[in-house]
């Protein structure tokens, strides 16, 4: 477990690139279209998984992962049947935070070809258009808090 602080601060590094900037420096490489944004979002979204992973595995009492020990469990084995799953509404809160916010920033990979919700956005930006605009704002918000709704009925009570 002593790697623990570098993984969040090598998952924190993601974070510090805004998406545009991500975006910019993946579209010479990768191209315009969908590629380059499923880097960026994937890079912007890791962060609040794997910190919540490690907020969870941190928050394990103790005495739960040395009965494990006791009973023989290997690493491996403690990880998957027990440290996992009591660490999981820690974990699916933040992929539910990945997910909703990626929704938001997934937006602006119009900008690089990505055909999605961000469209009506740009064409509304380009044509002057704010109804365009607030169409494609109102949706994509709609989106985020409608996939954050499900996430919250199938995520555990106590962890919400």
């Amino acid at each position: 477990l002593h790697f623990l602080p570098l993984v969040g601060q090598l998952a924190s590094i993601g974070q510090t690139f805004p998406p545009v900037a991500v975006l910019a420096l993946a579209v010479p490489v990768l191209g315009f279209g969908t590629l380059p944004i499923i880097v960026a979002l994937l890079l912007y979204g890791l962060l609040p998984i794997v910190r919540n992973t490690l907020a969870g595995l941190e928050g394990i009492d103790p005495g739960v992962t040395e009965a494990a020990r006791g009973m023989g469990m290997t690493g491996g084995q403690r990880l998957r049947q027990v440290e996992l799953p009591l660490a999981a509404p820690v974990i699916l809160a933040g992929i539910r935070t990945s997910v909703t916010i990626n929704i938001a920033t997934a937006a602006i990979g119009a900008t690089v070809g990505a055909s999605n919700l961000g469209d009506p956005i740009i064409s509304g930006i380009v044509n002057g258009n704010t109804a365009y605009v607030l169409q494609g704002a109102l949706l994509i918000g709609l989106l985020a808090l409608c996939v954050d709704s499900l996430f919250a009925r199938f995520q555990p009570a106590s962890s919400s």
